[in-house]
């Protein structure tokens, strides 16, 4: 399975780009395309009501919008439910004031996000391509970052709560009373619900992080023919770069044939940011449909190059 990630500036036409991709890989392959944008268009382009469910556009295309709302709701739940199991023992410290306020924490849209990801490509195995339509460059690039930054954090976490777990060895079986059942608290790391959960968290991200760093996953940037696209399609390439994160293919979209030597002039500057990267023109359309048969206008086959599975 190959995933494909298109990102780039509000409004350059990514989602459109992520969709003529899809449906055109879709004529030799099984493709899942997943909008990730809290603005969804996907349903709009296609011409469906697609309600954050997944919608079955053609025997091998597949629509599927992520309802971030709930993606955040379910994410705080599943996390509130494990700590206050966790930390029973603790509870006249009323943690339920805490996990009230979690869901205004920075990072919660990000882990949210990421964990829509990491469900889609665990559970969507029968698809040849899952196609990922991102929101605009800054939230992209923050949930993207977030399983090498998560493993780092986890990393101290596990040995913060190694820590814990010697000094108990030095009051060997503190015991309390809670709701009449005892509670023992673990001193050895195989005990530990939490050094478990930590430890399985991390072979989580650390897998999710070679997977997204793998030659089966692909990051297309979308960008116009202006220079705000040349300064936000900057900041994204040197984040990817950073995260060593493939930069496959380049968009230059909503090309027209009287404004080409800005075109030119914004290719020379992309190439120059990303000098192997293979750049792509799509031309400037009034629409995006065509009212004969209702499917999406061609973009250029040679697009579909980089990414064809062999």
């Amino acid at each position: 399975m190959k995933i494909l990630f298109f990102t780039g500036k509000g409004g350059v036409g990514k989602s459109t780009m992520a969709a003529a991709m899809a449906q055109q890989l879709s004529q030799k392959h099984r493709v899942l395309i997943v909008s990730l944008d809290p603005a969804h268009n996907l349903g709009d382009i296609f011409g469906v009501a697609i309600n954050h469910k997944k919608y079955r556009y053609t025997d091998s295309l597949n629509l599927k919008e992520i309802n971030l709302q709930k993606l955040c709701r379910d994410y705080l739940q599943r996390e509130s439910r494990v700590l206050t199991e966790t930390y029973r023992y603790l509870q006249t410290i009323n943690l339920d004031n805490y996990f009230s306020v979690l869901k205004y924490s920075p990072g919660i849209e990000e882990y949210a996000l990421l964990t829509g990801i990491e469900e889609t490509i665990r559970s969507e195995k029968d698809f040849d391509y899952i196609v990922f339509d991102t929101p605009p460059t800054g939230l992209t690039l923050r949930f993207l970052a977030l399983p090498w930054v998560t493993v780092t954090w986890i990393d101290r976490l596990i040995q913060i709560r190694r820590d814990i777990l010697e000094k108990r060895h030095t009051i060997y079986r503190i015991r309390g009373i809670l709701d009449d059942k005892e509670t023992i608290l673990s001193y050895e790391e195989d005990d530990d619900d939490i050094l478990k959960r930590l430890k399985k968290l991390k072979e989580n991200y650390r897998d999710l992080s070679s997977l997204l760093q793998g030659e089966d996953c692909g990051i297309v940037l979308v960008y116009n023919p202006d220079t705000l696209s040349v300064k936000e399609s900057k900041r994204l390439i040197d984040g990817l770069r950073d995260l060593k994160l493939p930069l496959r293919l380049l968009i230059n979209n909503k090309v027209q044939i009287r404004y080409q030597n800005m075109a030119d002039h914004v290719d020379s500057a992309m190439q120059t940011l990303a000098p192997s990267v293979p750049i792509q023109h799509v031309a400037f359309s009034e629409g995006l449909l065509d009212a004969g048969n209702s499917t999406l206008y061609n973009i250029p086959e040679t697009i579909l190059s980089p990414f064809e599975m062999k």
